[in-house]
């Protein structure tokens, strides 16, 4: 009798969802607009030098078929926008420590929220929107045909509520540091990107369903070289 009740519950927990269970999903692509999926802890020491990356970066349009891992996308983020320090101090520098920085993560399976406090993103949307990106930017078929894309995405009133009208040219100046991270990180991992700052506005606010006030600052197509 005793192992009957551990073999019931041991299938009733196994049957449960990973939000169910009290964790986070492992993104296998089914999960739901609001899940959370917690990605693997970054690599903080080894790698090519900062000077190889230097050296070794370009702007690259076209990719291989071949997916990014959960490892590479966990490491992208974390050079984009991770969290270095206890006082909650990030990769990149920030006017005030405001960071009015989200990143956006666009693949097949849907649009995903970086959270840099959790190291874990959050899925806002379901569907694929990387046409409508391709669209909002010009027909630039590197967004099409990256297996995913990073947008970055500033919330200026952040900022503008301790520098006032300079606070828009803070942001940019900003999201220019996060896309050289992302573009020397890429670099490290033998992937390519491009920084993409030709688009409209209004609509790629529209494809990832963001507030009027968000201020996209660039697309990063991110895949194998």
């Amino acid at each position: 009798m005793k192992f009957i009740i551990i073999l019931i519950v041991f299938l009733s927990y196994a049957s449960c969802s990973p939000a169910e269970k009290g964790g986070s999903s492992s993104g296998s692509g089914s999960e739901d607009a609001g899940d959370v999926i917690d990605l693997p802890s970054p690599d903080t020491d080894g790698g090519i030098t900062i000077n190889e990356a230097l050296s070794g970066r370009r702007s690259v349009r076209s990719y291989s078929e071949s997916d990014i891992t959960m490892e590479e996308l966990s490491q992208l983020l974390w050079s984009a926008q991770g969290i270095t320090s206890p006082h909650g101090f990030r990769t990149a520098p920030s006017a005030g420590a405001l960071y009015p920085i989200e990143i956006y993560v666009a693949r097949e399976e849907g649009v995903f929220h970086y959270i840099p406090q959790s190291h874990s993103i959050e899925k806002v949307m379901k569907g694929d929107v990387r046409g409508g990106l391709y669209r909002s930017a010009l027909y630039q078929s590197s967004v099409r045909d990256a297996p995913l894309s990073l947008i970055i995405v500033g919330d200026v009133k952040r900022t503008r509520v301790k520098y006032g009208e300079r606070a828009e040219r803070y942001v940019l100046i900003e999201g220019g540091c996060v896309a050289q991270n992302i573009a020397l990180q890429a670099e490290n991992l033998g992937l390519g990107t491009v920084v993409i700052g030709a688009f409209n506005d209004s609509e790629v606010r529209a494809v990832l369903n963001l507030p009027d006030d968000y201020l996209p600052v660039a697309m990063m197509p991110v895949g194998r070289k």
